[in-house]
């Protein structure tokens, strides 16, 4: 059983480590898996349990979607488009996989059209299935007649569209207005996370400070500093563990280092942040999905702060809803100051022992099993 898996990152690290963990489970089912990787390599998430080709990588300036750049930092050109297209095809031939996954293309990736809908009609016409990997909110499109052609290609060519999400806290439908058109297609996976057994819980009783992949996230940790010193004393002196992310400048990362003492630790990235988090005190966080369904598994006080920049609307719609449902606390980022964060973080913590609805979290597992399904395992 082979699957080929198309990985594209460009600002976040979330894809990626959405990514390995699917990746993981299905391993573990004995399926080989090919990572053909688009962006530029992340050390700190190595796809340790797949062969990984690395394509021509490409990036993006800042939060700006709408210019791509090669790995020259030029903008790429038609002749660009043309080289990894043919280095995709020459992945999938050497590869012949039973599967091609993809995420989140047609209903996202649009700027990667060029290369996907070339590997999909190669993949269909040799009888290959082809499954769309989709996060649990689309962002907001002005483009309607996008969203129409995705559904058409997906009826026309997708064995499956695997929605990471639980319908008990966000459809399909909510950022898809046409998914009563392939609604035999869809099937809800429960979130992907890390797996329920991780062993004993080990108390750290931190506050865990994270900025996700860190691009974007250099006014949340420096405000986070500001606000401990206005946090009452059961917040303010406990162990403060900041990290960075795999993506911050080294400028980012060398002004919190020199914070660093006894109390406040510093890293770029962990790779035991699940673990962190399961024996802190206390999260405070953007809100991309990793990292909340991160702590929907830990179950701890959080506060999270959005990313909003540009046409960003995914983190701003997901926390609103779950901040309605109880599950944490929400600053939205035109309002972050030391004093709104403080705040929250008060907040938060009150509501620690409050019961909070159950959330499905296991969506690896889940999608691995779909794809084992696909291929008759």
């Amino acid at each position: 059983m082979r699957v080929l898996f198309h990985v594209q990152h460009l600002l976040g690290v979330g894809h990626l480590r959405r990514g390995e963990l699917i990746t993981r489970a299905m391993a573990a089912r004995g399926i080989e898996v090919t990572v053909a990787l688009g962006g530029h390599p992340v050390p700190q998430m190595p796809f340790a349990d797949a062969a990984v080709i690395q394509l021509p990588p490409v990036a993006i300036a800042g939060a700006d979607f709408k210019v791509l750049y090669d790995e020259a930092g030029a903008p790429i050109d038609e002749a660009w488009k043309a080289r990894r297209t043919q280095a995709l095809l020459d992945v999938y031939e050497r590869v012949r996989p039973d599967v091609v996954l993809m995420e989140m293309f047609p209903f996202g990736r649009w700027r990667f059209k060029f290369e996907l809908v070339p590997l999909i009609e190669r993949a269909t016409r040799d009888g290959a299935q082809c499954v769309t990997s989709v996060r649990d909110i689309l962002v907001a499109t002005k483009h309607p007649e996008r969203a129409k052609y995705a559904a058409e290609l997906a009826r026309e060519r997708l064995a499956a569209v695997l929605v990471h999400s639980d319908p008990a806290l966000f459809t399909f439908g909510e950022t898809y207005p046409h998914a009563g058109e392939i609604a035999d297609l869809v099937a809800y996976t429960g979130y992907v996370t890390e797996a329920a057994e991780r062993g004993a819980v080990e108390r750290n009783d931190r506050v865990v400070v994270s900025a996700g992949g860190g691009a974007a996230a250099g006014a949340l940790l420096d405000t986070a500093v500001a606000a401990r010193e206005l946090a009452p004393p059961h917040i303010r002196d406990r162990v403060w563990h900041f990290l960075a992310g795999a993506r911050a400048s080294e400028a980012q990362l060398a002004r919190l280092a020199g914070l660093a003492n006894e109390r406040t630790i510093v890293e770029r990235f962990s790779p035991r942040f699940q673990a962190l988090l399961d024996g802190a005190a206390l999260s405070v966080s953007q809100a991309g999905y990793n990292t909340v369904m991160n702590l929907m598994r830990a179950q701890i006080p959080a506060v999270v702060v959005p990313y909003d920049d540009g046409e960003e609307t995914e983190q701003a719609f997901r926390s609103a809803r779950m901040e309605a449902m109880g599950l944490l606390e929400v600053v939205p980022g035109a309002a972050l100051s030391p004093d709104s964060l403080a705040a929250a973080m008060v907040r938060a913590d009150a509501r620690r022992d409050r019961p909070a609805p159950a959330i499905d979290l296991e969506g690896a597992e889940a999608t691995a099993a779909a794809i084992a399904r696909l291929i008759g395992g």
